[in-house]
Parts: structure tokens; sequence; C-alpha cells
């Protein structure tokens, strides 16, 4: 399945990574500027700048929240879901459920083990699809109208099954 446009846009960024040392991955940094966030570094937690950064591209910065930079708050973008639809918003909680930080990117599917399947900054210090676990979801939403119905069957993609515990 194909789209949403902004989907289809941040799986074009695979790949991208932090760079180690003084220099830092220019794209990143375009990043926070569009969320106009005061980093220009790529080793602050860059996975808000990420969602941000991609809808941006796609035309939808009024649909960036206030304050992206924190994961938690993307949990205010668009409209919320009952349970995850490809290409949603997917909010994780970090460290604790009902601390401050988070993590946050979009559902790309789920795994044979249940797991959600999730495209996102700053895991693993790159973009990447990595397994996360349902018991850290503190929610989902849709940055657009209310998604179509066929949005809702997961597909199944292929995991590790080793799921993501420190996207810092």
């Amino acid at each position: 399945m194909s789209g949403p446009r902004w989907l289809d846009r941040a799986r074009a960024h695979i790949g991208q990574r932090e760079i180690k040392g003084p220099r830092h991955n220019p794209l990143i940094v375009r990043w926070w500027e569009a969320i106009k966030a005061p980093f220009r570094d790529d080793e602050t937690a860059w996975c808000g700048a990420f969602v941000g950064g991609v809808l941006a591209e796609c035309g939808m910065a009024s649909q960036i929240v206030k304050g992206p930079a924190g994961a938690r708050n993307w949990l205010k973008c668009g409209v919320p879901l009952d349970r995850p639809a490809v290409g949603c918003i997917v909010v994780f909680w970090r460290g604790s459920p009902s601390g401050w930080s988070g993590h946050v990117g979009f559902v790309v599917g789920q795994d044979k083990h249940g797991n959600l399947m999730v495209l996102g900054g700053n895991q693993g210090d790159a973009v990447s699809i990595k397994p996360f676990s349902r018991s850290r979801v503190l929610g989902y939403r849709w940055p657009s109208i209310w998604p179509t119905e066929e949005r809702f069957a997961l597909p199944v993609l292929a995991s590790d099954g080793k799921v993501s515990t420190d996207e810092a």
C-alpha cells in the first residue's frame, strides 16, 4: 500500500543518519529549521524533527504541533485514532509512562509478533523501520481528515522481533 504522501516522503529518507563528530547531517539540521526549533545538530534527539520535517516537506506545516521537538507533543496533532493505521503518527513513552520523554514516528505495519513497525528518525541514530511494543503506545494521530478504512489493515512486515527500547 502506498501513501499517504507524508509516509511516501518519509520512506525516501530511510538510511539518513547522524554524522559522528563535529559535523552534522544537513538534512537533520533542515528538519530542525522546518519545525522552528533552536537546535542545529544531529545529536539532540531528533524524532520530532523528522516527523515535522516530513510534514513540512509535504506542504503540511499547519499540522506541526507546538513544541514539535518533544515527542509527546505530537499527541495534539490532527485527529486521534483508536487504533493504528498505516501512515498514522504514533507516540510512545520512553523511560516511564508518566514521564516527559517519548518517541514519535509513523506506523508502517506490524510484525508477526504483533509489534508495531515504525518508520522514524533517531532510531539507532538513523531513519529506519524498527519494531516497537504496543505496550509503550501513548496514542495514534492522523494529520489530516480521518483515514480510509483500508489503512487500518496493517501489513505484516519482516522483523527480527527485537523491539526498540532506546531511541535517544
